[in-house]
């Protein structure tokens, strides 16, 4: 492939929430042609999936500056930057104008099941990096196609592969069974269904990061109201003065607060939390549920489980492109230790580009969460500098590529999920991660006065 006929060939933007979409507005700006696919029906599906959770981050630090030129001739109002929205008001307010604002660029109902080179598997060096990209989608009514790329930036996210509840990074023993009363998400504690679930229940909440702080704060928020609602917090170490996150000294205050909010609610008695418990199996008793960990013990019976240990890429779909992932993070080999929550918090990532970025195989890049593996300390405008540094590249500007600039606010101290686990070092973090693993760290999290993720 010669490089006047790449040149004609799109860049395959795999994902139109935050990330994706300004993957987009940075290549047009290049006058790069982008299609986005999305598998969803609409922009921002997965941010739209956890709609009701307020972010931590304001609308000044979630909306694209190429994202926002596109918008501007359009008649667009942007948002107060003071404030923070939803994850449903950031869908409707910004992802989804922007993606309309594409145009024909993003394509829905189109879900990635391979990416290669053409006429190469992963095995075959010959003329490799000379062949452009072929990415296999199936469309919503079940249809199968092929689309040739220059380029792919996948920003498909996290969302869809939460990590379960065991501790060995494995389903717990049983746990797949008791799914009709275990949930991976933060619960919309708004929707009457789902409140009648948890109203008046014992629920045990599994995680230590800002998800489980926000589930924490919304199940005391309905204990207030319903006698009997009770949450059992459940913690592979123990409790120290960096459990709850940065609180006030937390340069993302509405993260800070909701810690805070989980803090109280323990100090209330709407919670009480559980340490150095690694879970082993869940066990039915009747028609409830009995955690039991490794050390032997057993919790007294549950009526239901949430679960936020985390997240973690699906690299299933790029098995035939050659990438070069840490063995732990699962995140590109060169940015995973600037981003190691045992090191580092959202505030002390180093900046990074396309060089960090790159892999093995020329030409394919994993941006926002993805990037990140399974690295909980993401935020949305690290996402935003990554797609700008990567378009720059593709349009031979190396310079501006390379000159990556990146000042994020500091987290608070506490430790991360692999160097503070156990209970007895609790007290020994230093500057660890912030937050250790939450469900969608791009701005999860709310003000005290408003619920979180």
């Amino acid at each position: 492939m010669n490089a006047l006929t790449a040149d004609k060939l799109p860049v395959v933007v795999i994902g139109a929430g935050p990330i994706g979409l300004a993957a987009a507005a940075h290549l047009v700006e290049r006058g790069i042609e982008p299609l986005v696919l999305e598998t969803g029906t609409s922009a921002g599906s997965a941010v739209r999936g956890w709609s009701h959770v307020r972010l931590f981050s304001t609308w000044g630090e979630l909306i694209d500056p190429a994202g926002e030129k596109l918008l501007a001739p359009t008649g667009w109002v942007r948002p107060d930057s003071s404030t923070y929205p939803t994850g449903g008001d950031w869908a409707e307010r910004y992802l989804q104008p922007l993606a309309d604002t594409l145009g024909d660029k993003v394509r829905y109902g189109a879900t990635v099941t391979g990416v290669a080179r053409a006429g190469r598997d992963r095995i075959v060096d010959s003329g490799r990096d000379e062949q452009p990209f072929t990415v296999h989608i199936q469309s919503s009514d079940g249809a199968e196609e092929r689309i040739t790329a220059r380029a792919v930036i996948d920003a498909s996210g996290t969302w869809s592969v939460p990590s379960p509840m065991g501790a060995d990074g494995l389903p717990a023993l049983g746990e797949k069974k008791a799914a009709d009363r275990i949930t991976y998400r933060v619960p919309n504690l708004s929707d009457p269904a789902v409140r009648a679930r948890y109203a008046g229940k014992r629920t045990a909440v599994v995680g230590s990061g800002a998800s489980a702080f926000t589930a924490l704060a919304l199940l005391a928020d309905l204990a207030k109201e319903n006698d009997g609602t009770h949450a059992v917090w459940i913690l592979r170490r123990g409790i120290s003065d960096n459990t709850y996150g940065g609180g006030e000294a937390d340069q993302l205050p509405a993260r800070g607060a909701l810690g805070l909010r989980a803090k109280a609610a323990v100090e209330a008695g709407q919670a009480s939390a559980v340490t150095g418990f690694r879970t082993r199996a869940v066990e039915r008793d009747g028609d409830r549920l009995v955690l039991a960990a490794e050390d032997g013990r057993r919790l007294d019976p549950v009526d239901e489980v949430i679960v936020l240990t985390g997240l973690r890429p699906d690299l299933s779909f790029l098995s035939e492109v050659r990438l070069g992932l840490d063995e732990r993070l699962q995140a590109p080999t060169e940015l995973a230790p600037l981003i190691d929550p045992n090191v580092h918090s959202c505030g002390t990532v180093y900046p990074h580009g396309v060089n960090e970025l790159s892999h093995p195989e020329q030409g394919v890049y994993l941006v926002g969460m993805k990037s990140y593996g399974r690295a909980p300390t993401f935020l949305a405008m690290t996402g935003y500098e990554q797609v700008r540094s990567i378009a720059a590249a593709l349009a031979g500007d190396r310079e501006a590529a390379e000159r990556v600039e990146l000042t994020l606010p500091e987290s608070g101290v506490c430790g991360g999920a692999g160097l503070f686990d156990d209970p007895e070092n609790a007290e020994e973090s230093g500057d660890g991660c912030c937050a250790a693993p939450t469900t969608l760290q791009i701005g999860v999290g709310a003000p005290a006065s408003a619920g979180g993720c």
